[in-house]
Parts: C-alpha cells; structure tokens; sequence
C-alpha cells in the first residue's frame, strides 16, 4: 500500500508540472490565452482518478498563487488568478474532479471517454466564462465570443487526443501500480 501512495504521490507531482509545461505552449489571444493544459487535466483524471487527478491540479494551481510561474506566459501570483482567465485555471480543478469520478464510474474504454473529456471541456467554461465576464467587465455574449467560441475546435482536437491515448496508457499504469 505504501509502494501505491508514493506513485501516486509522484504521479500527481508530475502532472501537476505537466499542467505547468502545457500552460506555456500557448498562442496569445485577448483576453484569454490558447493552452495545452486541458491535455494535462484530462489525462490527470483519466489515468490517476478523481483523487489525486484533481489533487494534481489543485497542486498547479497552488503554485501558481504561490507566485511560481506555472500559468501561460510564465506569470504566477494571485493577481494572475484574479484576473480573467482566473475562472478558467479554477475549472481544471472542477474538470479534474468531474471526469475523474465518471471515469472511476464508467471506465476508460473509447465509448465512455469522449463524452467525459467533452464535459471536462464544458466544465472549465462552466467555471471561465462567468468569471471572464466579471473580471473582464464584459457580456455574456462577448464572454462567449472571447473565452469560448474561438476555443472549440481547438479543445474538440485536445479531446481527441486524450480519447486515443487514455485507453492504451492505463492499462499500463496498472501494471506499474
């Protein structure tokens, strides 16, 4: 049990730094930036479960308020967590969270994993685009137009991707654990 917790310890560790290395591959867009970091979360709570999947990103996102310069662009502090992508960065960690538990749920099989990433996907709007629209003093339709609608193919191909991946890398996981 012990070998267990410290892999699942390291592992958390390091999707915690993988969140941290995707958020810097980003394509600058006003106000919020396009990241890999989705990539990150969803195979966090794939492949680790809903408890240390969201662990893993609770762990990002304390480095960055922190002051660590884990965010898009290299910014850390809480002011970069106030700010408009702030909501965002807070859904990776309700996204982890949700997939997390439907894959503990359903499984990692093809069929059950496309739906899960998707509603990962729409969590983390579910937790930007109100915040956007506070922090950013915009619409909801401007929210929309700026922290979503640009960001949908891009997120339908990082879905994608987590969707062939999770179901070849758990099985091997498992036999590590």
């Amino acid at each position: 049990m012990k070998r267990k917790t410290t892999l699942n310890l390291v592992l958390c560790a390091l999707f915690a730094g993988l969140s941290a290395a995707l958020s810097q591959a980003a394509l600058p867009m006003i106000p919020v930036p396009v990241v890999l970091t989705q990539v990150s979360v969803f195979m966090a709570a794939g492949l680790l479960g809903w408890k240390w999947g969201t662990l893993s990103q609770l762990l990002f996102v304390a480095m960055g308020a922190a002051g660590l310069p884990v965010f898009s662009g290299f910014k850390g502090g809480p002011a970069h967590l106030f700010g408009p992508t702030g909501g965002f960065i807070f859904g990776y960690i309700l996204a982890a969270l949700a997939a997390g538990l439907l894959f503990e749920r359903f499984g990692r099989t093809r069929r059950a994993a496309l739906p899960i990433l998707l509603l990962g996907a729409l969590l983390i709007y579910f937790a930007g685009i109100p915040w956007l629209m506070y922090a950013g003093h915009l619409t909801f339709t401007k929210a929309l137009s700026a922290g979503m609608l640009p960001f949908l193919p891009g997120d339908i191909i990082k879905a994608a991707l987590c969707w062939l991946l999770l179901p070849k890398l758990y099985p091997l996981l498992k036999k590590v654990m």
